[in-house]
């Protein structure tokens, strides 16, 4: 998989609602401090997919709508999610002032439908939390939050947050499935001596 895409579209709705009968993929992030300012997992209820009875045994903090790594070792990963206007606004006041803190501490999962074994696995996972840096284009952060609510799913009131985020300088692990227990584990980051 050396230098092969991982990119998913993710379906949000099926993220907020889950159900059962649906088979789409999903994802969520379930922790995000950028700089000086980590969001809150204040989505409670949102549903286990490899066990749908279940809530996610830590809170939410988005759900994923979109997700992007080229699978080098120094590659940025981007990350579109749905926010709590609660974490929109935080985010939203910070960008307004000086951003001088570029550290990242981040933790998603994203799940996909295995049709051969029947069931949803984990098919990228950060475990443990990985350590990033704010990505910048030019001179502006790679980072932005919506400031009208999405349309897609409605309640609870979510906004779009995109961003993109380069290692640290540092060797961590990135989990990747192909199907049911058919795992892969990748390096993000190279340690500087």
């Amino acid at each position: 998989m050396s230098g092969t895409t991982f990119s998913r579209s993710l379906d949000v709705s099926q993220g907020f609602n889950f159900t059962k009968t649906e088979q789409a993929s999903v994802g969520f992030v379930t922790k995000l401090k950028l700089g000086d300012v980590e969001l809150n997992a204040d989505q409670a209820s949102i549903k286990d997919p490899e066990q749908p009875g279940q809530n996610i045994g830590s809170k939410v903090v988005g759900v994923l709508s979109h997700y992007m790594w080229e699978t080098r070792t120094t590659d940025s990963m981007y990350l579109s999610m749905q926010v709590s206007e609660a974490n929109k606004n935080e985010l939203s006041a910070k960008l307004l002032s000086d951003w001088t803190n570029m550290e990242v501490v981040f933790s998603y999962v994203i799940y996909e439908y295995d049709p051969k074994a029947k069931k949803y696995f984990k098919s990228n996972w950060s475990e443990p939390e990985l350590k990033g840096i704010l990505e910048k284009n030019g001179r502006s952060l790679n980072l932005t939050v919506g400031n009208e609510p999405s349309t897609e799913v409605q309640s609870p009131e979510n906004f779009t947050l995109q961003v993109g985020i380069k290692p640290q300088p540092e060797e961590q692990t990135v989990h990747l499935a192909t199907a049911a227990a058919k795992n892969v584990s990748k390096l993000w980051g190279i340690t500087n001596e």
